[in-house]
């Protein structure tokens, strides 16, 4: 049971990048295997070609293939998720995916851009084929502080609202099912 952790912003220290991290250590916290993939680290031209070919696609199309829960962190520009997410998003297979919980994360100047989980990331996620889309989490600048050299702080009520979603993700999408007992083929009984 994995989950990926997409860091959609296309600077190495951000604030969306900072509440991405915050999820990846409460379920690191909880055993939970977790991966990370940073869209800036991709080949930028391969990313803005759509080359399919080159190495780096590849392997980031197979980390989001593997993995059970994906977990998306975008800064909000213009109402909208970064413009490197959307490349990468671009260059998922149209079941890219399918059968997959995921979390959108989210960061902006102010409050009025919080609708942009909703109207600009969600459609792109259920178009994607995701099995189960919870509840963004969408902080402003105020709630993230971070510091020059990445280290961060979450306000209170950010940090409740993280752990929360995290308690979700671990109870819900990643319990595993439960598993039937063998039954041996001389107890199978059958009517007509």
């Amino acid at each position: 049971m994995s989950v990926l952790l997409i860091a959609g912003s296309p600077s190495p220290i951000s604030r969306s990048a900072a509440l991405l991290d915050s999820v990846g250590k409460r379920l690191a916290r909880q055993q939970v295997e977790v991966a990370q993939l940073q869209i800036r680290d991709l080949d930028a031209q391969a990313l803005i070609h759509a080359d399919f070919a080159d190495a780096s696609i590849a392997r980031a199309q197979q980390q989001v293939a593997d993995a059970q829960v994906v977990v998306i962190a975008t800064p909000v520009y213009k109402a909208a998720y970064s413009g490197v997410l959307k490349a990468f998003l671009d260059l998922l297979p149209q079941t890219g995916l399918k059968g997959k919980t995921v979390l959108p994360l989210a960061t902006g100047g102010s409050p009025h851009h919080m609708l942009a989980l909703d109207y600009a990331l969600r459609p792109v996620l259920q178009a994607l084929g995701a099995k189960q889309i919870l509840p963004g989490i969408y902080a402003t600048d105020a709630q993230v502080f971070v510091l020059p050299e990445g280290a961060s702080t979450l306000a209170p009520e950010l940090a409740l609202r993280i752990d929360d979603a995290v308690q979700v993700l671990v109870s819900e999408a990643l319990q595993r099912p439960a598993a039937f007992a063998p039954v041996h083929f001389s107890q199978v009984r059958c009517s007509v």
